[in-house]
């Protein structure tokens, strides 16, 4: 569906697949069912390696094909990028606002708390 279970909100320069870590050991134990993480090309090696090592998830990587040029769909993909819409919506993630990452994170929680309330009573 899209809907955020954990957010963690990183400094610029961190890899993407050292956040993928952190953020997997802060969700460890929290959502039972969860068994398949879809990721992207940058989640190679380290990451999908460690949760290899785990056993507890499968890691999906989805990625581009090197020989089509241009724009192409990728499986998937659609969900992150509706996602990410629906930040553009809210006036206070739709530019980098936030000083520390942890309102950042917060903004992001309300976003999606107000999606999910207007969800299940809509106006």
């Amino acid at each position: 569906m899209g809907l955020l279970l954990k957010v963690l909100v990183t400094e610029g320069n961190m890899p993407d697949g050292e956040a993928g870590i952190r953020l997997l050991l802060m969700i460890m134990g929290l959502f039972p069912r969860l068994r398949l993480i879809w990721a992207d090309g940058s989640y190679r090696g380290k990451f999908a390696d460690w949760v290899q090592c785990l056993g507890q998830w499968a890691v999906e990587i989805t990625l581009r094909n090197a020989d089509v040029t241009g724009f192409q769909v990728l499986p998937h993909r659609w969900v992150v990028e509706r996602t990410f819409s629906w930040f553009s919506h809210s006036r206070r993630l739709s530019k980098d606002y936030e000083y520390y990452p942890q309102s950042s994170e917060a903004m992001i929680y309300v976003v999606m708390i107000r999606l999910m309330l207007r969800r299940l009573a809509p106006s």
